[in-house]
């Protein structure tokens, strides 16, 4: 096959990585994609928000399958333009991909069907969330409803942090029209897992458990950035538990999009809080994380390319959990100073040659520049390692990330703690 992946980060580059290990891919292309994708696949400048001339591109190089990895362009209804071609696209529709789009409607979906997550209120006026706020028992998490890029959930210890953030996200305007709405909704307490699974929209597989870190500082502290590293398999989703979210979580959300009218396609990403009464959704998303795809699809014993062809055209005759190496595999993030925050690219980096020798280099915010390879965005490099242990895995990551250099680059240093405790007790 002639595949095409839309996207430029660090997913998309992992995305080819697996892509090329089948026997059934061809050759692969990437739309817009960035330094390192431009090394195995060939890089495509065109705008993703341009469906026409994307739909030329695919009848012209006779692309049989079309693999999108950000939201913005399935929310902005993407495959239901391809499928209007008969092209074979690999993602949920626009109507699907709400899920993502909007938490309120997938929190309203959740109450309806009976899928358990935390308790929430939804207001469309400031007025109405500061005085509900100022009722409620702290901590609480006031989200905007909209697309934030994973920044969009602040979790508040007090009155006057909440009150500062609906007042940031309603009035402020810090996530754009994301914030025309907000959920806000009860605190949590438990260990975060993150599953994937891909559906046809009848049957689907479930990817290896994995686990992100949000926070920007070590000891999940500071604001929420997209992710500042993650491991899988994540110990503790067993297999007891993982049993359980498939039956409380899994299938009832993709029943509940049937009934909704709304079949989903693709990949569906549950982010979950596994609580003392049990899994719980804290978001979904309509996508392959990031950086959790970076881990799974290393650990996924079999053909992706197969995967997603067969869930965008044919289909699969049953639900399953897919096949998972025997190894441990550890995602380090290489950002920017100053990242979530503001922060300065162009710079080059070095030592990536000297790095690769040892682990797997997955770009996200990188560009070329003459012959040099420099920063372009927050999340700048993923340094991903597999090995018997998470504990091998992640000495693995850390040594090679030393040997890579930019200014400003920043790193926390506890990537896969969480998870080598559950190990050494």
């Amino acid at each position: 096959m002639n595949i095409l992946v839309i996207g430029s980060g660090g997913r998309e580059h992992a995305i080819i990585k697996k892509l090329k290990e089948s026997r059934n891919t061809e050759k692969v292309f990437c739309v817009p994609g960035n330094a390192g994708t431009a090394f195995e696949a060939e890089n495509i400048n065109l705008e993703v928000k341009d469906h026409e001339n994307l739909i030329s591109f695919v009848r012209e190089n006779r692309i049989d399958l079309t693999i999108v990895g950000p939201e913005n362009p399935l929310t902005e209804g993407i495959v239901d333009s391809f499928k209007d071609h008969d092209l074979a696209i690999f993602g949920p529709s626009k109507a699907a991909a709400e899920l993502e789009a909007s938490k309120a409607f997938s929190k309203e979906l959740m109450r309806k069907y009976n899928i358990p997550t935390a308790d929430y209120r939804i207001f469309t006026g400031l007025s109405e969330a500061v005085e509900y706020l100022k009722e409620s028992k702290h901590p609480i998490v006031v989200k905007a409803s909209g697309l934030a890029a994973g920044k969009g959930a602040v979790v508040c210890e007090t009155p006057e942090e909440s009150l500062e953030a609906v007042n940031n996200i309603m009035s402020d305007r810090c996530f754009g029209s994301a914030g025309d709405e907000v959920v806000i909704e009860e605190f949590m307490k438990g260990e975060e897992a993150s599953i994937f699974a891909v559906s046809d929209g009848r049957y689907y597989k479930i990817l290896a458990p994995a686990q992100d870190h949000k926070a920007v500082y070590d000891g999940d502290r500071g604001p929420n950035t997209g992710g500042m590293g993650s491991y899988a398999p994540a110990p503790v989703i067993t297999a007891v538990m993982m049993k359980k979210i498939e039956e409380t979580i899994i299938a009832p959300t993709f029943e509940a999009m049937r009934k909704e009218g709304r079949p989903y396609t693709g990949v569906l990403f549950a982010g979950l809080m596994i609580t003392p009464d049990g899994p719980k959704v804290i978001e979904y998303n309509c996508r392959f994380g990031d950086p959790e795809t970076q881990v799974v699809l290393p650990l996924f014993d079999g053909d992706l390319a197969d995967l997603a062809y067969k869930a965008s055209t044919e289909g699969f005759d049953s639900n399953g959990i897919l096949p998972v190496k025997d190894n441990h595999c550890l995602c380090l993030v290489l950002a920017s100073g100053g990242y979530p925050g503001k922060y300065k690219t162009g710079f080059e980096i070095i030592g990536l040659e000297k790095a690769a020798e040892t682990a797997d280099i997955v770009h996200a915010g990188t560009r070329m520049s003459e012959d040099k390879t420099v920063t372009s965005g927050g999340r700048v490099l993923n340094v991903v390692c597999t090995g018997k242990t998470l504990n091998e895995a992640k000495k693995s990551a850390y040594s090679a990330a030393s040997l890579i250099e930019f200014e400003a680059k920043y790193n926390r240093t506890d990537i896969g703690d969480k998870g080598i405790r559950y190990y050494e007790n």
